[in-house]
């Protein structure tokens, strides 16, 4: 029979999500199988694992826990216990502390230790970009901890994972001696992240749920085709995963295709679909461009921006892809700040109209993707209001850049 679960945290009682919320975050961890608590203690019935949390098994008896992070002294638990588990409420790193009596006595204490342990990383959304930017911390958590990772990856991405990693096996359940389980998604509770997911660039939200502080480098594409075409090309996307992330500045996209014709550059759209439609909004592809839409497999979008002069894009999936391949990404968006993606030098916005409600954490877009202006003239200015003239300066740039 199952013990009684005793949720812990340290938030404050105020930022705890309601029980409605709760239950709703807590039901996406427990909805991936890690089987019992299985880490042995050496102790008859007490048993400890990190594959949901922190999780402690804690037989019939006079028991007292006390659970700290390390490396704060922040205090998360310390009460008498008897027979239950203990479950932390934070998925993420965290470098628990614990210690714990019987009957008044020490018999046991341990610090969370991942050197030369089976680490397990579960990617828990489809979401291309996420996963791409999330990527090269299992690498990095490996080469600085010195264990044994492997990984269960989304079908989307499973080949371009094993391209750039190959060295990271992939694997469709969690391995029995796995010693912690760290959970890779762009979450939006405080559960699965120590900071909101607003307020951090997305190129850093693997480091922050595996406790790495220092920017993870990007692995070295190597080709698995030739260059498509011997002339100089640009690749072009202009569809995202909400048209909340589009340019939709009238004929704009048009404006560009033209200039990047007269500059001497073939251009070609990459998108899955050549015209897209939300609400009233459509983006179809520019008819100067040429079609290489369609759901191509991954590999083929990578090898084609592999080769590319460089890519215009949104803050979506395909730039990420640019970037994993170190394609020189123009990303246009109105809806994220600057930093939220990842570093490039050819970022557009426009400051002077109302701009980066993804990242402003007062924004409430449950009725509406324009959560400030939507049904009023000023829906999406953030979008409507970048010129072509800066996309036109940014490519100036880079073609200079390219060309001397």
């Amino acid at each position: 029979m199952e013990k009684t679960i005793r949720l812990f945290t340290c938030m404050a009682q105020e930022d705890i999500p309601s029980d409605n919320h709760l239950k709703a975050a807590l039901g996406a961890f427990q909805a991936y199988q890690v089987g019992p608590i299985s880490g042995e203690t050496g102790i008859p019935g007490l048993k400890i694992d990190f594959k949901r949390g922190l999780r402690i098994r804690i037989p019939k008896g006079n028991w007292h826990v006390r659970i700290t992070d390390f490396d704060t002294e922040t205090l998360f638990f310390d009460d008498d216990v008897s027979d239950l588990q203990l479950v932390s409420m934070e998925k993420y790193y965290i470098h628990w502390s614990i210690k714990i009596w019987k009957d008044g006595t020490p018999v046991f204490s341990h610090i969370f230790d991942p050197e030369d342990q089976e680490i397990f990383f579960l990617f828990a959304h489809t979401a291309l970009g996420d996963n791409l930017a999330m990527l090269p911390y299992i690498r990095a958590f490996r080469e600085k901890y010195h264990c044994k990772v492997s990984c269960q990856i989304p079908d989307n991405i499973k080949k371009i994972t094993s391209h750039l990693y190959p060295e990271i096996p992939q694997v469709n359940k969690i391995p029995k001696d796995a010693y912690a389980v760290f959970y890779m998604c762009a979450w939006l509770t405080k559960l699965g992240l120590p900071v909101d997911l607003r307020a951090q660039a997305l190129e850093g939200l693997g480091g922050s749920i595996v406790g790495l502080r220092e920017p993870a480098p990007l692995p070295v594409f190597r080709p698995t085709c030739p260059r498509p075409v011997a002339e100089k090309y640009v690749c072009i996307a202009l569809q995202a995963s909400t048209q909340a992330k589009g340019w939709h500045y009238p004929g704009g996209w048009e404006i560009v295709v033209k200039y990047l014709k007269e500059l001497g550059y073939r251009v070609f759209c990459i998108d899955r679909y050549s015209s897209m439609k939300e609400g009233s909004y459509v983006t179809d592809m520019p008819s100067d461009a040429e079609d290489f839409t369609g759901d191509h497999d991954i590999m083929d979008r990578a090898n084609m921006l592999y080769y590319a002069e460089f890519f215009i894009g949104l803050g979506s999936g395909l730039s990420w892809v640019a970037n994993s391949v170190r394609c020189p990404v123009i990303l246009i968006s109105g809806m994220s700040e600057p930093w939220c993606e990842f570093y490039t030098p050819y970022r557009i916005i426009n400051r002077h109209v109302c701009h980066g409600c993804f990242n402003d954490m007062r924004a409430d877009f449950k009725n509406n993707f324009c959560p400030y202006h939507g049904g009023t003239e000023r829906e999406l200015e953030c979008s409507k209001k970048i010129a072509p003239v800066q996309v036109i300066n940014a490519i100036n740039d880079l073609h200079r850049s390219l060309n001397g």
